[in-house]
């Protein structure tokens, strides 16, 4: 479908809209509305246009994301990949906000490098940066 020119938002299940407000706004992040809508739903966005809607019913007691820390592999999606400009000065701030790094740097044959973080109900976030 040529009509499609990008992304419109992210949906993310939470169980806390003030913990998921409280780490989104470590990222930069700006709260716009919610709750609102029959699930109810939150709205956050970064200067960057990337728009979160917080989905907010998950299960409190969750301690597992169950596309990515179980054996069986369920289909959906695993994670979020927020571009970047420079990797190197993301994971300097991630440590100055304590937020742990799980996985990488990684750095592909093509020179792109990419780190993974967790947000507060264990979903993937992503920064990537492209190769220069």
């Amino acid at each position: 479908m040529k009509e499609i020119s990008g992304i419109n938002h992210i949906g993310v299940r939470v169980a806390s809209l003030e913990k998921a407000r409280a780490f989104y706004e470590k990222l930069g992040f700006e709260f716009i509305i919610g709750p609102i809508g029959p699930e109810p739903v939150a709205v956050m966005e970064h200067p960057s246009g990337v728009n979160i809607n917080f989905i907010l019913n998950a299960a409190p007691e969750n301690t597992k994301n169950l596309l990515m820390d179980i054996p069986e592999k369920h289909p959906g999606y695993t994670h979020i990949a927020l571009d970047v400009s420079d990797i190197k000065a993301v994971q300097a701030e991630l440590g100055n906000l304590g937020i742990e790094i799980t996985e990488g740097p990684i750095t592909l044959p093509d020179g792109a490098v990419m780190l993974f973080i967790r947000d507060q109900d264990r979903n993937v976030i992503e920064f990537h940066q492209n190769p220069k």
